[in-house]
């Protein structure tokens, strides 16, 4: 038996990052992995589709259109940040062990025959693509046998490895996965389709920029149809009901793009007393700590945010939780992004969500068609939405569609976290022109 000072299961965002600071603090750890290092987001998700996404906005320009060459340099990219993190878990402190990991109880995780023991384990284990009810994950199976022959049936991790185009693609879900990919395969020059259950898509965002987003990719040429519940997919037919009544559409390649479910089964959670959920997660406190003193959740597997940011900054707070340090982290602070054309971004409350709490708020929203820097770079297209609080004025929420709308948000984050008010944002200079200074503007 290998002894050690902390044992992290998984190797992605939230474990790799988590390992690297916790070898800074001094503790000996021991990064567990049982597939490619860098986990979900480098190799089959966040790194992979941003890269498509990036080649796609050219293609939408007319500047490069071969799907070939995208795939190519989207490898290569995933290639190059995976020998970065594996250069990060060779740093003095840290050893990579490759394997499975299985927890054989509270202290104790065994990997290919060997057992390593530490006082605390952090589970970064991520999750995986989840199924609706009313469809069986054995759909994927059977289309996927022949390995030249174009599956019928896939999740984000197929899609990102499809040799060519599909003439029609539909896709189930108009979540954050479902309409970065409807923006991506709609650049190519692909019929999409998008068949959501909810009446909105990408609920967890504004509802009025939710539904210019939606707008904007229907003028592009992509259908959706909401409120629609889909029953079965049977080869490339995907039926649904709506209104009452069952319709159905034909497709070459379906994307079932709804939602993700944490990655707690397999690990021996059950030999260790820690609590969980097979579709919530395993539950933790503020400082990612489960029911079993020294064993922590990050990441995915907690449910908390399935954000690669997320699960980085909370191995950031376990670390500090095992050595006695407080912070300043604010993780109830998460700013996220969807990278469609244009993109769609967010922090904190919406308007609906303030109203829904009782809050009494101030609301202050612009539009990019009065953006000199949006409509130099042809980009009049979205709005930006700020909330904040009508008793102090704090800053409680950003949404916002058009272009560099990630970094419109990234920044009232960044205030947020500082308590900024929106008297105070009023007298922050901003660079002209400059598509963020749209937030100073409508702050006053």
């Amino acid at each position: 038996m290998i002894s050690t000072d902390l044992i992290i299961i998984g190797s992605g965002p939230g474990g790799y990052c988590t390992a690297r600071y916790a070898a800074q603090n001094g503790l000996q750890t021991v990064v567990v992995e049982a597939a490619e290092v860098g986990g979900t987001c480098l190799n089959c998700g966040c790194i992979p589709t941003k890269s498509l996404a990036h080649d796609a906005e050219l293609a939408l320009a007319g500047a490069r259109a071969s799907w070939t060459d995208a795939m190519a340099r989207k490898q290569g990219v995933v290639e190059q940040l995976r020998a970065g993190v594996e250069s990060i878990l060779a740093l003095p402190g840290i050893t990579l062990v490759r394997g499975k990991g299985v927890m054989v109880d509270a202290r104790t995780v065994e990997v290919a025959g060997e057992q390593y023991t530490a006082k605390n384990i952090i589970i970064a284990t991520g999750s995986s693509a989840k199924f609706p009810p009313s469809l069986s994950e054995d759909l994927l199976v059977s289309h996927s046998v022949e390995s030249n022959a174009m599956p019928k049936v896939v999740t984000s991790t197929e899609l990102l490895s499809l040799a060519q185009l599909p003439q029609h693609l539909v896709i189930v879900g108009a979540g954050v996965i479902g309409m970065e990919f409807a923006s991506i395969f709609n650049s190519y020059g692909v019929k999409v389709t998008v068949v959501e259950f909810l009446k909105e898509c990408l609920p967890t965002v504004d509802s009025d920029v939710a539904k210019r987003a939606r707008k904007q990719l229907e003028k592009r040429g992509i259908d959706f149809v909401m409120q629609a519940a889909v029953s079965s997919i049977a080869d490339g037919k995907v039926t649904y009901q709506r209104k009452g009544k069952d319709e159905s559409i034909e497709a070459d390649v379906v994307l079932v793009a709804t939602g993700r479910r944490p990655n707690v089964g397999g690990i021996g959670l059950e030999n260790t007393g820690v609590e969980y959920d097979e579709r919530r997660g395993i539950t933790v406190d503020d400082n990612m700590a489960t029911n079993v003193p020294g064993i922590y959740a990050i990441g995915d597997v907690n449910g908390r945010m399935m954000l690669a940011h997320a699960a980085t900054f909370q191995g950031y707070r376990a670390v500090n939780a095992i050595l006695g340090k407080s912070d300043n982290i604010r993780l109830d602070i998460m700013p996220a992004a969807i990278f469609t054309e244009p993109e769609i971004a967010c922090v904190g409350m919406s308007e609906q969500q303030c109203k829904d709490a009782g809050i009494d708020f101030v609301l202050k929203k612009g539009f990019m068609r009065s953006n000199g820097r949006a409509l130099a770079m042809e980009s009049a297209e979205g709005m930006v939405k700020l909330t904040a609080s009508a008793a102090d004025g704090k800053l409680l929420g950003c949404h916002a569609f058009g272009a560099r709308a990630s970094e419109i948000v990234q920044e009232v984050s960044s205030l947020m976290c500082r308590d900024t008010t929106l008297e105070q944002l009023q007298d922050m200079v901003h660079i002209h022109p400059t598509v963020s200074e749209i937030i100073s503007e409508i702050a006053r």
